[in-house]
Order: C-alpha cells, then structure tokens, then sequence
C-alpha cells in the first residue's frame, strides 16, 4: 500500500518517469559505493538520474526499500558468479567456495554486509543465495536444526570478518601518515609491555597479530567452522 500512497495517481498530471527500475538502482549502488548509506538520498538519486525527486517513488516507497532493492541488486550478480562455481564431490569444499565469493563480495562493498537477508520479501536473489548455501548441508548427515545452525555460522563468519575489515581505517592511516603495519605494530608494542601474568594469551599471540593478514585470518575462521561442520557430519 505504501508504493501506491506516494505514488502519484493518474488524475495528477505527472507523467510516469523515464527511468527504469534498473537504471534506478544501478545509480543507487553507485551513491553507496562511493559513500555508503548516508550518501543515498533520493535527491542525490534523482540528480544522478536527471529527473526529480518525485520520480523516484514510481520505483520505491522509502530509503529502506531502495536500500533492501539496491543490496538484492548486487546480491544477484553475487548468485551468478555462485551458479557459475563448478561443483564437487564434498559439500564442504562447494560451501566454502561459495562463502569465498560471498565474502569477496562484501569486502569490495562494506555497506552491502548490513542490509544482506534484511528483507527477503524483497530481497529474492539473497534469498536464493541462503538457499544455495544451506542446500549443501542438505548433503550431509545432519538435522533441521544443524542445518540452521551450520548456514548461520557460515553467513556469520562471512559478513562479520568483512564488514570489520571494511571499516574505514583510521584518520593517520588514510592521510599516509602511517602506514597499517606501523598501525598495528604500535598496538603490538602496547600488547608486550603489558603484564604477562595478567595478559598470557595476548603475550602468546602478539607476534601474530603484528603484521597479521586479515583476509587469512578470515579463510582461518572460515575453515574453523566448516572444520567443526565436518566433524558433527562425520563427513
């Protein structure tokens, strides 16, 4: 009922807009690619489009519908690159090389992590998305509630790992001041003075993290949890 409420009538003399659905919310992903969701607004929209503000409610009745419609746009690029994916014998390999893509994903658009599975009574193609990943644990021995639970973890690690590496690095890192090794390495340097019988793990762990890569430590965490699915499957 919202679309049809903002939505002029025919009775108002508007004429329909010349844009299309896509054009639409192809300049949308443009607007957050380049600055995220603060930067979607219907006016900065309709500008892109060279029409009015008006025209864009032919399309969609809020931001939070262009946001939901804009994800699922990408989302569908995503699926096809995922249909493409040559399969295998292991549905654990399948599901891994499908949360890689998902994951590439993500990390190339920090904004699409908040909004994916949002609203999958519009966003259909994340929707087919989760399908496609939970149909691999239909291959193993596991319950309904595992299934859930295996998908969960996965679509978990995924979004979580790049949308935190997505966050815009600090000020002193953006203008060059620093670089991200001499970044981190000053925490590193913290962690050490630190009281090793106060802190034993982060004395243990503080070579790593210096210098640490964080798209390996993503595939680590990754393979963690499909390590555990492995196992509760008996695959």
């Amino acid at each position: 009922m919202a679309h049809l409420q903002n939505r002029p009538g025919p009775g108002q003399g508007r004429r329909r807009a010349s844009h299309s659905m896509e054009s639409v919310l192809t300049e949308a992903v443009a607007l957050l690619d380049e600055a995220g969701a603060p930067a979607l607004t219907f006016r900065a929209l309709a500008q892109r489009l060279g029409g009015g503000v008006a025209s864009i409610y032919w399309y969609v009745a809020n931001k939070e519908e262009l946001l939901d419609r804009a994800t699922d746009h990408v989302i569908g690029t995503v699926l096809a690159e995922i249909e493409a994916l040559p399969g295998s014998d292991d549905p654990i390999d399948d599901l891994r090389a499908m949360a890689v893509t998902l994951f590439d994903a993500i990390l190339d658009r920090p904004w699409l992590g908040a909004y994916f599975m949002r609203n999958t009574d519009v966003q259909g193609n994340s929707l087919r998305l989760y399908e496609k990943l939970g149909r691999q644990t239909l291959r193993l021995d596991l319950n309904a509630l595992q299934r859930f639970h295996a998908v969960s973890a996965v679509v978990g690690v995924v979004v979580g790992s790049a949308v935190d590496m997505g966050q815009e690095p600090p000020e002193e890192v953006l203008d060059g001041s620093v670089n991200r090794d001499e970044y981190l390495g000053r925490y590193a340097q913290t962690w050490r003075e630190l009281d090793p019988e106060a802190y034993p793990f982060v004395h243990e762990i503080v070579d790593e993290f210096d210098g640490h890569d964080d798209v390996d430590q993503f595939r680590s965490a990754l393979d963690l949890t499909l390590a555990g699915l492995r196992l509760q499957s008996g695959a």
